[in-house]
């Protein structure tokens, strides 16, 4: 009898299936990655760009010496209802009347006393208007000395200087300014003047800022000065003495080397040609929420902006206040005139090359800002807003840039003090960190392997550590003989590290340098060579670095 069950013949996994099944399978893949490739999208990077600071949360800022109380850079004490009325900016109707920006040794007679008249009533106006000259000057001061916090980072304070936000939020603050001017003699014209220093006719400061200068103005103030007048300053460095861009204050035991025209035009090729080859070597390095501050300067920010502070600076304050310390910086009228050629020179950086363009990173086109508008009204202002002058309906008149065709060749330093021999430390037996301080620091660096594109060598000298309260200096030099150490002007010489005192809440200071020497290695003949012998020779004050690099930038 046959049985009910019949046994199965056993599956053989060795034999390969229908071929069909492959052709399923492989249209099913194929329709997949069709889906996938229609609507994957990736997510986006986080958004970091820095944040407009909580106005209500500033804080005190101590002073040196340490025995002074500390100091307030409040612009003004608000409550939450206040910051419930912030404005997002606006930019002025086109028909508007564009502002032309005086080179400020061009002015006549009238433009002094339209000047002088409105620096005056904003002088006059109560230390309570946020558009006073007093809460005009603490703006600065609270930005640059750590007042406020990163907006949800307590931890973490805001300063604009030594990063991509020094020129916009600059360009911000004397356009708001500028505009309040404006307002208080109702002349919707008015431009403020650029003190033109780095122009041989406009190397000394202009005489409208001397103190009994003529002006005609109908004030209240008892003060027979000039409103643009200020007395801490340099009393050795009134004209016609010509300033110095790379201004070093010295010992009596330093040289000393007293500028040329010629000097001060190789520094300015210098700084914007070489050291600003790329746009981080120019604007600065990135700083987004949520990091340190400071990440790095750009190449003019340290010189000669913070030279041309520390020139005008009064050398009888503790800090060569006004002008010397971020702190008090803006206090001196000249302060406005000597941004308003920084923010030109911006421009005239963006017009010699091509590769001389903004940043189009959206954390620096988002980074934004609070100021007072000249109603008195709290504005947001973003980086994105200010890139555009004519549509900020403002311009500057024509000068010429002399120093774009500064002979970059190695010249002799006239007038030189007696100097000590600069005594050496060589990192390579001491390890990094290295104290910059009384002695020369010689490291040799490895130079990167050069792909033959358009990328900009750059030395960058990593993890500069200072006390915040001091200022610092020491120049860095390639391949320098000990003879050419001694002089801050020397081809040789790649750039400086220059810092202002900066009155900070606490703790210290810590940056990063960066300097373009393609063009030196060209010019030193050291194309060939796979290191190059790199010097840090300090001037004043102290600093650790952490180490020292080349690298490429594209």
């Amino acid at each position: 009898m046959r049985s009910l069950c019949t046994a199965k013949k056993p599956l053989r996994y060795s034999q390969p299936p229908p071929r069909h099944h492959h052709h399923f399978l492989l249209l099913l893949l194929l329709l997949l990655t069709v889906i996938f490739l229609l609507y994957y999208r990736p997510l986006p990077p986080q958004r970091r760009p820095i944040q407009p600071p909580d106005l209500s949360h500033c804080l005190l800022i101590s002073i040196d010496p340490p025995s002074s109380p500390p100091l307030n850079c409040c612009a003004l004490s608000l409550v939450s209802s206040d910051l419930q009325k912030i404005l997002n900016f606006t930019f002025p109707i086109s028909s508007s009347p564009l502002r032309i920006r005086p080179a400020a040794h061009l002015v006549d007679s009238r433009y002094i006393s339209q000047y002088s008249k409105a620096v005056q009533l904003m002088k006059d106006l109560p230390e309570s208007d946020p558009r006073s000259f007093f809460q005009q000057a603490n703006i600065h001061c609270a930005y640059c000395n750590g007042a406020y916090d990163q907006l949800g980072f307590s931890n973490l304070q805001l300063l604009i200087h030594n990063s991509w936000l020094f020129f916009p939020w600059h360009r911000l603050y004397l356009y708001f300014h500028e505009r309040i001017l404006a307002k208080l003699i109702g002349d919707d014209s008015f431009a403020l003047p650029f003190w033109n220093w780095d122009s041989p006719d406009d190397m000394r400061i202009p005489s409208m800022y001397l103190n009994n200068f003529f002006f005609n103005i109908s004030s209240s103030s008892s003060s027979s000065s000039s409103p643009l007048y200020h007395p801490n300053r340099d009393p050795s460095h009134q004209p016609p003495v010509m300033v110095d861009l790379n201004f070093l204050e010295v010992g009596s035991d330093q040289a000393v080397v007293y500028p040329s025209v010629d000097d001060n035009l190789r520094i300015m090729y210098r700084q914007m040609m070489e050291n600003g080859a790329t746009t981080e070597l120019f604007l600065g390095s990135a700083f987004r929420a949520g990091e340190q501050p400071e990440p790095g300067p750009g190449s003019v920010e340290v010189i000669p902006h913070n030279t041309l502070h520390v020139w005008a600076g009064d050398p009888r304050k503790q800090n060569r206040e006004d002008m010397g310390a971020f702190y008090s910086a803006a206090r001196d009228p000249i302060f406005y005139a000597h941004h308003a050629n920084m923010d030109r020179l911006w421009l005239v950086w963006k017009s010699l090359g091509r590769k001389h363009m903004d940043f189009s990173d959206s954390d620096w086109l988002d980074s934004a800002f609070l100021f007072y508008d000249e109603e008195a009204r709290l504005v947001r202002v973003k980086v994105r807003d200010c890139l555009d002058i004519d549509r900020l309906r403002y311009r500057y008149q024509e000068v010429e840039n002399p120093w774009i065709n500064a002979s970059r060749r190695s010249h002799a330093t006239k007038n030189k003090k007696k100097s000590n021999n600069i005594q050496y430390n060589y990192a390579e037996e001491l390890g990094f960190p290295v104290k910059v301080e009384k002695e020369a620091v010689v490291v040799r660096v490895m130079r990167p392997r050069r792909g033959g594109g358009e990328e900009v060598e750059v030395l960058v000298v990593e993890g500069i550590e200072t006390e915040g309260t001091e200022s610092t200096r020491f120049d860095v030099y390639v391949n320098a003989s000990p003879a050419e150490l001694q002089h801050p002007a020397a081809r040789e010489c790649a750039g400086s590290f220059v810092s202002l005192p900066q009155l900070r809440r606490e703790g210290k200071r810590r940056t990063n340098l960066k300097l373009g020497i393609s063009e030196l290695i060209e010019d030193l003949r050291a194309e060939d060579d796979d290191t190059v012998l790199v010097t840090l020779v300090p001037r004043k004050g102290a600093a650790t670095v952490a180490g020292l690099s080349i690298v490429l930038l594209s």
